[in-house]
């Protein structure tokens, strides 16, 4: 079995011929060549990822979409060092994804806010900087500045179970942004949330996200989701977890949720769902 190799140097154009060869190379934050990832278990062999190819540029905002098991998260987790792939090249923001992490490149966002029970909100966003080493004031200026970018100034105080579930998520998001990570890595953080709720939160992603120029990879089952958010929707194919198809979203800048009621949404939905159609066809 082929071992993993992680690079090194950066990416040019001139080695380079996979996804994304033709853009500007110093824009290329995520780039994965040929990436496979096989799990040993007692059971056997687990073929998780195939031949993953896949370029994300600065400031893109880019779903992961396809059918449970598939390995969308698995594929997030590679990015963020939490699993090793079994072969294939891997570079974020020109690292490897060890020395990405070492860097603090990027905050996680969890499907679960996870935040600690017996910490107050501040003190929840604040973690990550006491670990960092930052002094008290630093820290209480960036928990004061995140706790407003995500709409919860005042609320600082509060305990985690004394806020609705689509605040503990805003706050799990301020956590991961408390130390300006270049990219934000989302794993279905809205998917347990109603529908009224997850619309709410999506608009203030989107706002979020043109506030801060963040690179977003999110991770979800939902097509509307998927389409309302995302610059660039990855489609996935079931196990082993292949890329059928990279679709753009060229809806603009400006999204409000009637925007889904349009002809340009409906169409970019509707290649998304033929899109898994098709990728489970080719794997049955």
């Amino acid at each position: 079995m082929a071992s993993v190799q992680f690079l090194d140097p950066p990416i040019t154009e001139n080695h380079y011929s996979g996804p994304g060869s033709g853009l500007d190379q110093s824009e290329c934050v995520i780039d994965i060549r040929n990436l496979s990832l096989v799990f040993e278990t007692n059971d056997g062999s687990v073929h998780a990822l195939s031949n993953i190819e896949l370029a994300i540029n600065r400031g893109e905002f880019v779903s992961f979409i396809g059918p449970s098991g598939c390995g969308k998260t698995t594929l997030m987790r590679v990015v963020a060092d939490l699993e090793t792939p079994t072969s294939g090249t891997v570079l974020v923001n020109g690292m490897t994804p060890k020395q990405a992490r070492i860097a603090r490149s990027y905050g996680y966002v969890f499907q679960a806010a996870a935040l600690f029970p017996w910490r107050t909100i501040e003190d929840n966003i604040a973690l990550p900087l006491e670990v960092m080493g930052y002094s008290r004031a630093d820290r209480q200026a960036r928990v004061e500045q995140n706790l407003e970018l995500v709409n919860l100034s005042g609320f600082g105080k509060k305990y985690p179970w004394q806020l609705s579930g689509g605040m503990q998520q805003r706050a799990s998001i301020a956590r991961a942004l408390s130390f300006d990570p270049q990219m934000l890595l989302m794993d279905e953080p809205f998917g347990a949330l109603d529908e009224i709720v997850r619309d709410h939160l999506n608009e203030q992603l989107l706002k979020l996200w043109a506030a801060t120029k963040k690179t977003v990879i999110f991770v979800t089952h939902s097509i509307p989701e998927a389409v309302f958010l995302s610059t660039k929707i990855v489609v996935m194919s079931p196990r082993p977890g292949r890329i059928h198809e990279i679709i753009d979203c060229d809806l603009g800048s400006e999204r409000p949720l009637e925007i889904r009621e349009t002809d340009a949404f409906l169409k970019i939905a509707q290649r998304v769902r033929e899109g898994l159609r098709l990728g489970h066809m080719d794997e049955v």
